[in-house]
């Protein structure tokens, strides 16, 4: 185990990042991003996001270190497909961007997540930064 891993383990809360991609979900529809059809987004969208759902849905519990990351890096794939089809919409919002924050620290990727954050509209002087 090198020391990296065990540290990105340390931070990895997949049952948090399940709770946290349903809020993503509540935050898009609060937006209408599901609903953007007229510039054939919504259905990309949709299935971006039940694939990152289908990820995320397995933990209850973290698995072990090796498992752990294996999977924080799919639901990461998953999150970023799904950010780069939101950034294509109109859909921003400061708790949309805190949410996406939010996932990728649960995925130990904390500088990843606080640059994604910010384009999907969190704002800088968020007092939750």
């Amino acid at each position: 185990m090198s020391d990296p891993d065990s540290h990105r383990y340390a931070h990895i809360n997949l049952p948090h990042a399940r709770t946290i991609v349903q809020r993503i979900a509540r935050s898009l529809e609060a937006l209408g991003a599901f609903g953007e059809s007229g510039n054939g987004s919504a259905a990309a969208l949709r299935d971006a996001y039940d694939r990152l759902e289908h990820a995320a849905r397995p933990f209850d519990e973290d698995p072990p270190l090796h498992r752990a990351l294996r999977a924080a890096d799919d639901v990461a794939e998953r999150a970023r497909a799904l950010v780069a089809l939101i950034l294509k919409t109109p859909a921003r919002g400061d708790r949309l961007g805190q949410n996406v924050r939010n996932l990728f620290e649960c995925l130990g990727l904390p500088e990843e997540g606080a640059a994604l954050s910010l384009q999907c509209g969190e704002r800088p002087e968020s007092p939750l930064r």
